[in-house]
């Protein structure tokens, strides 16, 4: 990890194959207010359209990686009550929400399975950013911020780190002088945020490669691991208590000895194991919930 700024320009020539490392460990199969002033999020027109220009930044004085994944449950229970939690599967240990999904699931029955599709593990990573150009508010320009997105945006980074053809050069899109910018491009598809179209710039230096500016972004960098504070994640006996109240369960509630439906492998009593599909967040999830704490928390 990179105590200074010099350290962390020295050090840099090493930091793709770690994060190419930790992305592999993501991808195999294995909160505070909403009004935190720190955090971007990219705005949209009217009709759902939005650009922005972001540059991601490398990893925080004295952390090791440039960001963070958390996952989380956000639903709304028969009685109008709101399940809004980090989930425990974040430090891969139990969860009642996933142990309660996958029981729904492999109860058999179609309700059970939306019910489950409803209750859906959300996963969320959360890095600092550069804001290179925000035309919808550009005060945000020239800030460092942080910014939390989903899978859809980390598959990008992720391309880009691990280049699938062998005409591509891999790029550390975290790098402030070998990176490249993110231009978001937004668009309203079936009433959902889509990224599909944002894409990166050609490698090139943040801020020109200005040390001395370079240096005071660095030092504006947010700290990442405060979202892994266990002050952020109740226990399990406290997220039991708070599923039972918002669905109205009593008694204790099933835990099958099975994976997770969000881990996607389920046993069905006396039929063929059969793989539940994915039931991660996509990007507009993540924002989706959001909007669902903030009426949360007018309740």
């Amino acid at each position: 990890m990179a105590t200074s700024f010099a350290s962390l320009k020295k050090s840099r020539s090493s930091s793709l194959s770690k994060l190419v490392t930790e992305t592999s460990k993501i991808n195999a199969p294995a909160e505070g207010s909403n009004e935190d002033n720190r955090l971007w999020t990219p705005s949209v027109d009217k009709a759902g359209n939005g650009y922005a220009v972001i540059r991601f930044l490398p990893e925080p004085k004295g952390e090791d990686l440039p960001w963070v994944r958390l996952f989380s449950h956000g639903f709304q229970g028969p009685s109008g009550k709101w399940y809004i939690e980090n989930s425990l599967t974040t430090f891969n240990e139990k969860d009642p929400v996933s142990e309660y999904n996958s029981s729904l699931w492999n109860n058999g029955t179609d309700a059970g399975k939306e019910q489950a599709r409803k209750q859906k593990r959300r996963l969320s990573y959360i890095a600092n950013i550069y804001v290179v150009k925000d035309p919808a508010n550009p005060e945000n320009e020239g800030q460092v911020k942080l910014y939390k997105f989903g899978k859809k945006i980390f598959d990008k980074l992720n391309e880009k780190m691990n280049p699938e053809f062998e005409d591509e050069t891999a790029v550390n899109p975290f790098d402030f002088w070998d990176g490249a910018d993110l231009k978001l491009k937004i668009r309203n598809v079936e009433g959902y945020r889509n990224y599909d179209k944002s894409e990166f710039a050609e490698p090139s230096p943040l801020l020109d490669g200005d040390d001395d500016k370079l240096e005071k972004v660095y030092e504006s960098m947010h700290p990442l691991q405060d979202f892994l504070d266990r002050k952020n994640f109740k226990t399990y006996a406290e997220l039991q208590a708070k599923l039972d109240m918002v669905l109205g369960l009593s008694g204790s509630t099933p835990t099958p000895s099975v994976q997770t439906a969000e881990e996607n492998v389920v046993e069905m009593p006396k039929q063929k194991e059969v793989s539940a599909p994915k039931i991660e967040s996509s990007d507009s999830d993540d924002e989706n919930l959001s909007f669902f704490e903030k009426l949360a928390e007018e309740d």
